[in-house]
């Protein structure tokens, strides 16, 4: 019996990887390293002695990070151009790996799938997604950033007195993740937003210790040079200020933009306590990544793996299949949509203009699913008394350790 059904099940895998093979080499739009690429140019340049913030490729791009991003990614100096590309590229598996593990595999179990088969098929639905196409062929860091913060994940579930360092140490390579030490201190996580704060402040320190000049230069100079950047009202820009802009490229309103950010923080503020407070630390982060991508000034779309999390909250919420009740039929359509919206590459369409009701919508399709999932994502217990909480359908071990759980609605 498993014989045939194992061969179908490959059979499927292998249909799925030659179609997504098919259809990333047909689409346009690779990305031919491009990112790694300054990283690899920048970071050799600084490691031989010149100005990590002054190299710039040939159309002008330079390196944008924090200094400890050069520190952490100096051994690719040592490497070749396509050594490089294969690190980059192992890295990124283990950090899939990590979260496929984390947020998948406990789902598997719970409901008495063939782990492999299930992790398989998700592997597959993630590859079908523009943000992770465009992290993956741009050779970016966002993965690795994902995993680091899913790692304190990990360890708050467990009452783990290091939970915080791999947000602190993430917020200390790329600033979006500083959100996530937000998140720390509006649910009350005082040791664990200590921790991160320390671990952030002391890889700054060791940067500047180790590149005094490129700390001096990021902090005075670069981090304020939003031009350097790329322009806010491309359509590539998926946050509220990209939103904003496109309104009015020439002066894009501050104060339109501050009103959003301040409504889109209370929204998260008040459904992230929620979520802690039923005992859903997987909403919580998943929210509070979705609202990383509204708040930051510019949020590309490979910066929008940050959403996949709560893809997979959403789609947990509605388990067992067929969902039994129309909530949960009502959540599974819409994951289907929010996945077909970001698997589409909609917005590229609208790359040379967005007038009108139908470029209002689509060149900001991807912005639209992050207000979505904000809005709607399920915290806490799904309806109906047999169906589990969510941090324990997701795989949660226990409840935060320090934090009152309310297991009612």
């Amino acid at each position: 019996m498993n014989g045939p059904r194992t061969g179908r099940r490959v059979a499927t895998i292998v249909g799925l990887v030659t179609v997504l093979a098919v259809v990333i080499v047909l689409l346009p739009g690779r990305r031919g390293w491009f990112d790694v690429g300054v990283y690899h140019g920048a970071v050799g340049h600084w490691v031989r002695g010149g100005d990590l913030y002054g190299w710039t490729t040939h159309n002008g791009y330079g390196f944008t990070y924090p200094p400890f991003a050069a520190v952490s990614m100096a051994p690719m100096a040592a490497l070749a151009w396509y050594p490089t590309i294969v690190a980059h590229l192992l890295l990124t598996a283990l950090a899939v790996a990590f979260l496929l593990r984390l947020l998948v595999d406990p789902l598997a179990r719970r409901h008495g799938w063939t782990r492999w088969y299930a992790l398989a098929l998700t592997c597959c639905l993630l590859a079908g997604l523009n943000p992770v196409r465009d992290t993956v062929g741009f050779g970016q860091v966002n993965l690795l950033l994902v995993a680091l913060v899913y790692g304190d994940l990990w360890l708050l579930e467990r009452g783990s007195r290091l939970a915080g360092v791999g947000t602190g140490l993430a917020a200390a390579v790329k600033l979006t993740p500083a959100v996530f030490i937000g998140y720390l201190l509006v649910t009350g996580r005082w040791r664990a937003a200590g921790t991160a704060v320390g671990a952030a402040i002391g890889a700054t320190a060791l940067a500047g210790v180790l590149a005094p000049d490129a700390s001096r230069t990021f902090f005075t100079d670069t981090l304020w040079d939003t031009d350097r950047v790329g322009r806010l009202e491309n359509v590539a820009n998926q946050s509220l200020l990209g939103l904003v802009a496109r309104l009015d490229p020439a002066h894009p309103d501050r104060l339109l933009w501050l009103v959003l950010a301040v409504a889109v923080l209370a929204v998260w503020a008040v459904r992230v306590r929620r979520a802690v407070r039923l005992g859903d630390e997987r909403a919580g982060f998943a929210l509070t990544g979705v609202a990383a991508c509204l708040l930051s000034p510019v949020t590309w779309v490979h910066h929008l793996v940050w959403l996949v999390p709560g893809l997979v909250v959403l789609v947990a919420s509605t388990l067992p299949w067929p969902p039994v009740d129309r909530a949960a039929r009502w959540r599974l359509g819409g994951a289907v949509v929010a996945y077909v919206v970001l698997c589409s590459g909609l917005v590229w369409v609208f790359s040379d203009g967005w007038a009108g009701p139908a470029g209002s919508v689509g060149a900001n399709a991807y912005l639209w699913v992050s207000v979505g999932m904000l809005v709607f994502l399920p915290v806490g217990r799904a309806a109906g008394a047999d169906h589990p909480g969510l941090t324990e359908h997701c795989g949660g071990v226990v409840p935060p350790r320090g934090v009152a759980v309310d297991r009612q609605r």
